[in-house]
C-alpha cells in the first residue's frame, strides 16, 4: 500500500510519501513541504498547493492519500487555513479517484507513538524510527505528512473490515423463494 500523507496548512503544507502494510518494515518514497508566501492572497495560495500537491500525486502515484482532520483551535484565522489546505488536497485526490482517510492529530499520535497527547518531538523520533532515517524530517509538518501515511497504513486494514461490515449490515436482506415445478 502507496499512501501520501498530507498535514495541511497555508503557509507550510507537510506532504509525505510512505509504502508498505501493517506488520512490515515501512519504507519513506518521499517527503517535503509545499511552500506558500504569507502576503501572497489566498486564492494564489490555494492554486500553489494544489499543484504542488498534484506534483506529489505524479510522481509518487499513490493507492490513498490521508489527510489531517481539522480539528477546533482558538484561532479561527489558523483554522480556517488549515481546513482550505485540507480541502484542495482532498480535491486532488478526489479528481483522480483516489480514496481519502482523514485521521485527528492525537489518533495519528497514538498510532504513531502510542500516546495521543505525544509532542511534536516524540512524533518525529519515532516516524525516524520506524522509517529507519538518519535523522527525524524537517520541518515538522513534514514528519507530521510521514506520521499520517503511517498511521493509515497500519489501522486501514481495520476500518476496511469496519466499513464492509457496516455495509453489509445495511444491505437489506431479500429472502428467496425456492421455486419447485
Amino acid at each position: 500500500m502507496r499512501v501520501l500523507g498530507v498535514d495541511p496548512g497555508l503557509t507550510r503544507c507537510g506532504v509525505g510519501v510512505v509504502e508498505g502494510v501493517a506488520g512490515r518494515p515501512l519504507k519513506m518514497l518521499g517527503v517535503g513541504v509545499v511552500r506558500t508566501p504569507s502576503a501572497a492572497e489566498l486564492g494564489e495560495r490555494l492554486v500553489a498547493i494544489e499543484r504542488g500537491v498534484e506534483e506529489w500525486l505524479d510522481e509518487h502515484q499513490p493507492q490513498f492519500v490521508a489527510v489531517e482532520r481539522v480539528f477546533s483551535q482558538h484561532n479561527v484565522r489558523t483554522v480556517m487555513g488549515t481546513a482550505q489546505a485540507s480541502a484542495v488536497a482532498m480535491l486532488c485526490a478526489a479528481r483522480r479517484g483516489l480514496p481519502v482517510a482523514l485521521h485527528t492529530p492525537s489518533e495519528v499520535k497514538a498510532a504513531v507513538t502510542g500516546n495521543g497527547r505525544a509532542e511534536k518531538d516524540q512524533v518525529g523520533a519515532m516516524v525516524t524510527r520506524l522509517l529507519r532515517l538518519d535523522a527525524p524530517p524537517k520541518p515538522a509538518d513534514a514528519a507530521d505528512a510521514l506520521a499520517l501515511a503511517i498511521c493509515h497504513i497500519w489501522r486501514a486494514p481495520a476500518v476496511n473490515r469496519l466499513q464492509q461490515a457496516h455495509a453489509a449490515a445495511r444491505t437489506p436482506r431479500i429472502p428467496v423463494r425456492k421455486v419447485t415445478r
